[in-house]
């Protein structure tokens, strides 16, 4: 390299490069601690941010019980009536004539019941239970006739030869809702098999649960969402809920589901992209699933994250930026949930709806599909993993049972999940309705894993299931209804017992001690008062009666039988505490709806608070009497009952088959059992929409909105 005249050369020219490189290293560093400046200061406002801040959140900040967040939805007319569902029946406490249901259903009012459903959505499905001897799924001519008999035998207690309209009434109400079985889903002759009684398995491509059954949908529509003052113009709302839609149904205050468009949640409110707002109709404290779910948590259970927020509503030309009210918001349970949970959305979510879960029902998926209801899409492994595991369940001995139920089933998971499940005493669950949970499959170990879901009715508030007392003393040792093969062979096996015992002794002492939930109802009063306050004087009433341990407030009803979350905390912590040391023996309890409590096993049956012969048959037995006392003496033969039922027979045959399939069994006990006139109209019978029969219940009027009173 040559030498310049002014004695410079390379070398002067690198002290030019280092003195660049020092300066550029100069401007970065000052970039850097100005950029750690403004992260320390954001980090700061966000820890010192105040409650019921409007400040933007992201989507898993929303989480957060010590803020209430407003939110503003938007839905366009034609859009709002769009959401609204074509099926089901008028919403709990609104029936009668000349009925004004508000702004809720829009100008056409509320819609008609589906031309399927009724009383015999319920019945059907016990007749063929009861009547399908070869079972084939049908009831031929010879079998309905028998069952006839075997049903007038088993009445006619005092060998007579004849019933009363009174022995008629008792035998209906025992054939058609018997002692100690549960609300199953369906017939074991139905696809799908199940316990006799309520039917919550929809038709293919509808929702399970008791609105799907009545043909209730829930169409998406387009909307604008506004939360914490942060605009989100691409979302899709539609409402949610089964019995807590259906009574909820007639007010604006309905519980509804928020989807986020594909790139809205990650580049505008962040993970996750599917919300739902919980109206809370049947919680008076809008606080059982908040409080429940963090037990849940608490106890590391996989389990929904929950928050609050007020609800505005804006539909051009009929509300205004209303305020509807204040919801909970409650994570949803999907790919999203299992990749924060369980690290992959590989696995499969299922959301069964089956009295014998885990039951052998054949070689074929198709025979488990509907019942287990995957939300995900799932594998021919993981199809076949379900089969497995029911053949297990059915068929092996007790010692091959236990040395491979840990093959298949989270052990430790499912302790901790049953044992806060128990401790709750929440029987609108597995215990007792057999849905509301839903089940994991890790793709990895293999094995299932339970998570909660729908807790509005915890803290031993499911008053259609036993008595407040049976609830508060559930049994630890066999807390389900009926008989459940799953549970029984679960609890059977000697190291999942010790697990979970010792989980629920964990629970009872630390996480469920009643100094510490009574402390964080206080905590949430607090925050959610003024909310309610804004809603009506009414609510605020209940709620603060509620949320200081008494009986709600309002008018007559079953609601009275519930015990506020503060009392029963404080009974179902000691009860626990005495079965766990073997001084107290849980109670057991019967199916839901009517006559005493009932089902096998230990524990002392304390009678449903019920009147004598309350039942189906109070509503049935008057007009099978008139329709089958052909000589009009008030009395009912053998032979009148089985020519009776020989005469349905051959009007419900419509296609001369010789034989009768659910659905035509369903339809001609509709027929027979809903009297025709006015939609919703107050007439004699019972009904669901016709045949209405107000009475002191459930719902603002008073009454049930099943055709009849809960409490005659």
């Amino acid at each position: 390299m040559s030498m310049r005249s002014d004695g410079t050369g390379s070398s002067g020219m690198s002290a030019q490069v280092r003195s660049l490189v020092r300066s550029l290293w100069g401007i970065l560093c000052a970039v850097i601690l100005l950029w750690g400046a403004a992260a320390v200061a954001f980090l700061l406002q966000e820890s010192t941010s105040p409650r019921g801040s409007s400040r933007a959140p992201r989507a898993g900040q929303l989480f957060d019980t010590s803020t209430v967040w407003p939110a503003r939805l938007r839905i366009e007319p034609d859009s709002w009536d769009v959401m609204e569902p074509k099926g089901g029946m008028p919403p709990f406490g609104t029936g009668g004539p000349g009925n004004q249901l508000g702004p809720a259903f829009g100008p056409k009012g509320p819609p008609a019941p589906p031309a399927d459903f009724g009383p015999g959505t319920f019945v059907a499905p016990i007749l063929m239970e009861q009547g399908d001897e070869d079972r084939d799924r049908r009831l031929c001519l010879s079998e309905i006739c028998t069952l006839a008999d075997r049903w007038f035998t088993d009445w006619d207690k005092d060998r007579a030869g004849k019933l009363d309209r009174d022995q008629l009434r008792d035998g209906l109400n025992v054939a058609l809702l018997p002692q100690g079985s549960s609300p199953g889903f369906g017939s074991r002759s139905s696809p799908g098999g199940g316990q006799p009684g309520i039917n919550f398995l929809a038709p293919d491509g509808k929702r399970n649960g008791i609105a799907g059954v009545m043909g209730i949908d829930f169409a998406w529509v387009r909307a604008a969402f506004e939360i914490a003052g942060r605009p989100l113009t691409d979302v899709a709302v539609r409402w949610k809920g089964n019995g807590t839609f259906l009574q909820a149904r007639g007010d604006l205050k309905r519980s509804f589901k928020v989807r986020f468009a594909k790139g809205t949640a990650g580049t505008k409110l962040g993970e996750p992209d599917t919300l739902n707002f919980h109206c809370n109709v049947t919680d008076a404290s809008l606080m059982n699933e908040t409080l429940a779910y963090r037990l849940f948590r608490d106890a590391g259970v996989p389990a929904p994250r929950t928050g609050y927020a007020r609800i505005y509503l804006t539909v051009p030309g009929r509300h205004d930026d209303a305020y509807v009210g204040l919801y909970s918001i409650v994570e949803n349970i999907d790919n999203q949930f299992a990749i924060d949970r369980f690290g992959t959305k590989k696995g499969t979510l299922f959301k069964p709806v089956a009295r014998r879960l885990f039951e052998d029902l054949g070689d074929r998926w198709e025979a488990y599909r509907k019942i287990y209801d995957p939300k995900t899409p799932i594998s021919d492994e993981a199809e076949r993993r379900v089969i497995e595991f029911c053949k297990l369940v059915s068929h092996a001995t007790d010692d091959e049972f236990d040395a491979k139920l840990d093959r298949y089933l989270d052990l430790d998971q499912f302790s901790r999940f049953m044992a806060v499940t128990v401790w709750l005493s929440t029987l609108d669950s597995i215990l007792a309705m057999d849905q509301n949970y839903v089940v994991y499959l890790h793709p990895k170990t293999q094995t299932f894993q339970f998570i909660p879901w729908d807790l509005d009715h915890a803290f031993g508030q499911f008053f259609p299931v036993g008595t407040p007392r049976q609830r508060e003393n559930l049994s630890i040792h066999q807390p389900w209804t009926g008989e459940f093969l799953f549970l029984k062979r679960v609890f059977g096996v000697k190291r999942f017992k010790r697990l979970y015992l010792a989980r629920l002794e964990e629970i009872n002492e630390t996480l469920g001690r009643p100094e510490r939930l009574q402390r964080q109802i206080d905590e949430l009063a607090e925050l959610l008062r003024p909310a309610l306050a804004d809603e009506s004087p009414e609510k605020l009433a209940r709620f603060d009666r509620v949320v200081a341990g008494g009986p709600p407030v309002g008018p007559p009803s079953m609601i009275g039988e519930i015990k506020p979350i503060k009392g029963f905390v404080t009974a179902r912590h000691q009860s626990v505490r005495d079965q766990l040391a073997g001084a107290r023996q849980g109670d057991r309890v019967g199916s839901m709806g009517f006559g005493p409590a009932g089902g096998p096993g230990p524990g002392k049956i304390e009678p449903r608070k019920t009147p004598v012969g309350f039942g189906p048959g109070v509503f049935w037995a008057p007009l099978l009497m008139s329709e089958f006392d052909t000589n009009k003496d008030n009395w009912l033969a053998r032979d009148e009952l089985v020519s009776g039922f020989q005469r349905w027979f051959s009007a419900w045959d419509t296609e001369e088959t010789g034989s009768l399939c659910e659905d035509q069994v369903r339809a001609g006990w509709n027929k027979v059992f809903v009297p025709k006139g006015p939609p919703f109209g107050p007439q004699p019978g019972f009904g669901f929409g016709p045949g209405f029969a107000p009475g002191p219940g459930l719902g603002p009027s008073g009454d049930t909105g099943m055709g009849f009173p809960l409490n005659p």
